[in-house]
């Protein structure tokens, strides 16, 4: 017999995921109701609704048999849903969602509802300090366990990131932007790794990823990881929970919990900053404006910090 299912994704659930993906994305997204709906019978689990969040997976609200409410999700890449259940795993017991099944011939898998409801319940006091020692948190569980196979930093760093760079300043109109950018470029040869600080990254601390449980406390979810030094996460925390505001703060704040010097995190931030300002001139991102103010702070800091 067929497993029940929700039906069609929302639409808000596949415009995403072909924005993410392009056309490729158009059969799985038909596929995965039925995908959610055979880890739904497989687990006993009861549907409750898809709930219209993320980029690369969709994702519905389920209960178990005891009542205990649940996120079910499917990934659309294979291999993200192996990295991202590999760390979940890797990490437990620490500030993130416990993995409670997982189907690696489905790519689903069902995980803690964070706060018992979809965005999770609402923060304490001393928000931007309780982050950054969830953070410095999931580091020191990655150093203490056996480390899953995961992409490097070095690799993400080399092969991905500064190549794109490179290809997007060279061939976008950045107009104003250029001298900046031209600056910022300068220092993709200062990165450097200390292997002492090794760890498996979230790297991917958006605000939208750090949800916090009843009792107020930060999880940190939906990680995209790799396994290196914990500067990138720091800098990536940095540069991208708000592009509002806060940054100096998040940035001395992320040099007190990690023990990582000012001097060390800066260039990372620097590095990022630019990286996105690049993809959101490409695509035309109403943030660029945004984030290209905080590049510009960031390279109008010295060397030691100050702003």
């Amino acid at each position: 017999m067929t497993p029940k299912t929700l039906g069609e994704v929302p639409p808000g659930c596949r415009r995403r995921l072909l924005d993410h993906y392009g056309p490729s994305a158009e059969g799985w997204l038909r596929d995965a109701p039925s995908l959610l709906a055979e880890a739904a019978e497989r687990w006993n689990l009861s549907w409750q609704g898809y709930h219209d969040a993320g980029h690369t997976s969709a994702v519905a609200l389920v209960t178990a048999l005891d009542g205990t409410p649940l996120i079910l999700k499917a990934w659309y890449e294979p291999m993200r849903y192996r990295h991202e259940i590999a760390a979940l795993q890797a990490w437990a017991g620490g500030p993130t969602a416990d993995v409670i099944e997982a189907a690696d011939d489905l790519s689903v898998a069902a995980l803690e509802l964070i706060g018992g409801r979809p965005g999770g319940a609402a923060p304490l006091s001393r928000k931007r300090q309780m982050v950054a020692a969830a953070i410095q948190g999931l580091h020191s569980l990655g150093r203490s366990r056996t480390t899953p196979d995961l992409p490097s930093l070095e690799h993400f760093r080399q092969d991905v990131v500064v190549p794109r760079i490179r290809q997007r300043a060279q061939s976008l109109d950045l107009g104003t932007m250029e001298a900046l950018v031209k600056e910022a470029c300068e220092g993709l040869s200062d990165l450097r790794e200390d292997p002492t600080r090794t760890t498996i990254l979230h790297a991917d601390l958006y605000q939208e990823n750090v949800l916090f449980d009843a009792g107020g406390h930060p999880r940190l979810i939906d990680p995209h990881p790799l396994v290196g030094d914990a500067v990138f996460d720091w800098a990536f925390w940095t540069v991208y929970y708000d592009l509002e505001r806060g940054v100096p703060d998040r940035l001395a704040t992320a040099s007190r919990i990690s023990r990582i010097p000012v001097p060390e995190i800066a260039p990372w931030c620097r590095v990022l900053a630019v990286d996105g300002l690049l993809y959101y001139a490409e695509i035309h991102d109403p943030a660029k404006p945004k984030i290209a103010k905080v590049l510009s702070s960031l390279m109008a800091s010295s060397p030691g910090g100050d702003w």
